[in-house]
């Protein structure tokens, strides 16, 4: 399997997944997993592939080993953050400790599974993760572009956030934790609650991702401002204007 087109990907407007590993046996496995689903597939074996394909395929989605012969799964996930950072990224990932995780997920992954893995796991955190970058669809009612909770301002459609007038930069899981944060201001969300409705999967039960990714948000939001993010302590998370 080489960086080619896999043949068979559906024709038309539909989700393009780029499949990224070094061994060549896994990358037609997953890909042939992808096609199954209607999908369309590429696949790469090295990250400077991987980083070219991303460049002129653009895909919705990246199946990404960590571990690659040339760069890390981190730098190829921040290259091609660089220029469409609303792509998705499921990490694959032999090691299974909770730093290696949380590594992963720092670094801008929306999730990760650990080798050896079934298919069918791979297929459901990737329908999670197209469901949570799928479009509204135009039968759903309208809503607007834009969430205002005192001076934090998100624009949905140009996913752009500012605080007080000051642009604030997010990985799309961090914008898709605050979206969901201001459609419900001054509600307390529990981790169980932003789980489901931001990872679309409980993650085995493991709320420290949720601790992880809202104290990434309160150092960008609240810096040296009064703070927005509030900790409910045992039952979860609120936001509301700053008073």
């Amino acid at each position: 399997m080489t960086s080619a087109d896999v043949p068979g990907a559906a024709a038309g407007d539909v989700w393009r997944i780029l499949v990224v590993d070094d061994e060549p046996d896994l990358v037609e496995v997953l890909c042939g997993a992808v096609l199954y689903e209607g999908w369309q597939a590429r696949g790469a074996q090295s990250g400077l592939d991987a980083v070219r394909i991303a460049e002129s395929w653009r895909p919705h989605a990246v199946v990404l080993d960590m571990m690659l012969p040339d760069l890390d799964g981190a730098q190829v996930l921040r290259r091609i953050h660089r220029d469409r950072p609303e792509t998705r990224v499921l990490f694959l990932t032999a090691r299974d400790a909770v730093e290696d995780r949380i590594a992963g997920i720092a670094a801008g992954a929306d999730d990760y599974v650990t080798k050896p893995f079934s298919l069918d796991e791979v297929v459901v955190r990737l329908r999670g993760m197209l469901r949570r970058a799928e479009p509204q669809s135009p039968s759903a009612p309208p809503r607007p572009d834009c969430l205002v909770v005192g001076d934090l301002v998100m624009d949905e459609r140009a996913m752009e956030v500012t605080r007080g007038g000051c642009p604030v930069e997010l990985s799309p899981t961090e914008f898709a934790l605050l979206r969901y944060l201001m459609r419900h201001p001054r509600q307390v969300l529990s981790k169980a609650q932003i789980l489901e409705e931001v990872w679309h999967y409980d993650y085995g039960g493991q709320a420290h991702v949720v601790e992880l990714y809202i104290s990434y948000l309160r150092k960008k939001l609240d810096a040296g401002r009064a703070p927005m993010i509030h900790t409910v302590r045992g039952a979860g998370y609120v936001l509301k204007a700053a008073a």
